[in-house]
């Protein structure tokens, strides 16, 4: 028994979990699926909470399109958010290195050493994410 499929939000859009439920119902077995759908299915499982299962998804979608940003980035989040540090630790250096000024990747990259116990190593990723994002200290 599906017990999600009347799952809302306050709102009263159907929750992302029932979305995920829901095109499982219609799976063809014979036909692969796209990239695109991959993304967008990772996405859904993310936006349930369910990490473990889009780093799945997005290892795949980066594995066949790593020159793209976003699915990167969503894929060291799902990491983070499953305690996968080290494989989330890097998927942001790699994130940094093909884009340099990606703040976010800095501050998660900073907040991934942080949970790791390097808290010396990660206030520099920190101090630039925070320049990044205009956010400086101020000097008295």
């Amino acid at each position: 028994m599906i017990d999600n499929f009347n799952s809302f939000r306050p709102d009263g859009e159907p929750t992302a979990d029932r979305w995920v439920t829901a095109l499982s119902l219609f799976d063809d077995q014979d036909r692969e699926e796209t990239t695109a759908e991959r993304w967008e299915r990772a996405g859904l499982y993310f936006e349930a909470k369910q990490y473990a299962e889009a780093a799945r998804l997005l290892a795949k979608v980066v594995e066949e399109a790593p020159e793209q940003t976003a699915p990167r980035l969503l894929l060291a989040r799902a990491y983070y958010h499953s305690a996968q540090l080290g494989r989330a630790e890097e998927q942001l250096r790699e994130v940094i290195a093909r884009d340099p000024v990606e703040h976010y990747a800095h501050l998660m990259l900073g907040r991934t050493l942080q949970r790791r116990g390097r808290a010396e190593e990660a206030e520099p990723w920190l101090r630039m994410a925070a320049a990044f994002s205009g956010e400086l200290p101020e000097v008295d």
